[in-house]
C-alpha cells in the first residue's frame, strides 16, 4: 500500500489525528509543543498553541472540542475559547498521552511518566456533567483507545505490553472484561495509537517499526502499511467518505538530518472506510 507524505516535517511529536467535519477536516497535535494542527483544504497546515502538552482533541457536539492536555483537560467553546479545568494530579513528572470519547459521549484519556516508568500512568474519564473517574491504574503508556463500529467493544493499547487489549463496554458497566485481543510481534516498534474501521478492522501504528497493522476481528495480520520514517504515532480514517488513511509521525530522539520525512503528515487509499469521530456530549 503507497502512502503519499502531505505535509513537511513540521512536527516534533505528531499524534491525535481525528477528521470532524464538524470543524472543517482533519486536526492533529504537536503533542510535546502543545500544539494543534489543521490542515486547509489547500493543503496548509494552521497551527495553534493550547498548552504545554496536547494529549488528545475530539470535537464537542455543542462546538469547540474537548481536549487532554498536560495533567487533565480542557474544554474548547464554538468561539474558540479554551478553559483548562483543574488538574487531576499534582506529579510534574506524568502527563496525559492518548484518549478518545465513547458512544455514550464521555471523553477518556490516559498518562504516562515522561521517562515512562512502569505502572506510573491512569485512564482517566470525563464525563459531560465535569466530573472525572479514574478507569485503570497503574498502566505505563496508555495509549490509543477506540470502539468497534456498533460500541459494544472497546480496543486499548498499553504501549509497555506488547499488545492490543479487548473490553467489553456498555453505559452503566463502562469498560469491563479486559483481555488480550492480539500480540504484536516482537521487534522493532511498539503498538501505539489506534482507529478501527467500519469493518471491525482495528489499525494500530507501530512507533519504532515504521508501519500501520491492520488485524482482522478474528485477530490475524491482514494489511501492512510502510511508512519511509520509522516512528508511526498514530492514525485515523477520514475525507469525505471517510475512505482515507491519515497517518502521524515522529522525530523524538532522531538524530539531527536523520529521517528527514519524520515528523509529516502521511496518507493512503486503505481500500476500507472509517466510522465517524465519536463527539463529547459536554
Amino acid at each position: 500500500m503507497k502512502v503519499e507524505q502531505l505535509t513537511e516535517p513540521l512536527a516534533y511529536h505528531g499524534e491525535g489525528p481525528v477528521w470532524s467535519d464538524a470543524w472543517g477536516g482533519l486536526r492533529w497535535l504537536d503533542m510535546l509543543a502543545g500544539d494543534v494542527l489543521s490542515l486547509a483544504s489547500a493543503g496548509t497546515v494552521r497551527r495553534r498553541h493550547i498548552s504545554t502538552v496536547v494529549a488528545a482533541v475530539r470535537p464537542r457536539r455543542q462546538g469547540g472540542a474537548v481536549i487532554g492536555v498536560e495533567r487533565g483537560f480542557a474544554l474548547e467553546e464554538a468561539d474558540g475559547t479554551v478553559t483548562v479545568l483543574d488538574s487531576l494530579w499534582s506529579d510534574e513528572r506524568v502527563r496525559m498521552n492518548e484518549g478518545g470519547c465513547d458512544p455514550d459521549g464521555r471523553f477518556y484519556c490516559g498518562s504516562m511518566a515522561y521517562d515512562t516508568r512502569q505502572g506510573a500512568g491512569s485512564l482517566y474519564r470525563l464525563d459531560p456533567d465535569g466530573s472525572t473517574t479514574t478507569v485503570l491504574d497503574a498502566v505505563t503508556i496508555s495509549n490509543g483507545l477506540e470502539w468497534s463500529p456498533d460500541g459494544s467493544r472497546a480496543y486499548y493499547v498499553d504501549t509497555a505490553t506488547d499488545r492490543i487489549d479487548v473490553f467489553d463496554y456498555d453505559r452503566e458497566g463502562g469498560l469491563s472484561g479486559r483481555r488480550p485481543f492480539v500480540a504484536v510481534p516482537g521487534g522493532p516498534g511498539g503498538p501505539d495509537g489506534l482507529t478501527v474501521d467500519a469493518e471491525d478492522g482495528v489499525w494500530v501504528a507501530l512507533y519504532g517499526g515504521g508501519s500501520v497493522h491492520r488485524y482482522a476481528p478474528d485477530g490475524a495480520l491482514d494489511e501492512v502499511v510502510q511508512l519511509p520514517v520509522t516512528k508511526v504515532t498514530a492514525c485515523t480514517f477520514g475525507g469525505p467518505g471517510l475512505d482515507r488513511l491519515f497517518i502521524t509521525t515522529s522525530r523524538e530522539h532522531l538524530e539531527p538530518g536523520a529521517e528527514p520525512e519524520a515528523g509529516a503528515l502521511f496518507t493512503c487509499a486503505p481500500g476500507v472506510r472509517g466510522v465517524a469521530v465519536r463527539e463529547f456530549a459536554g
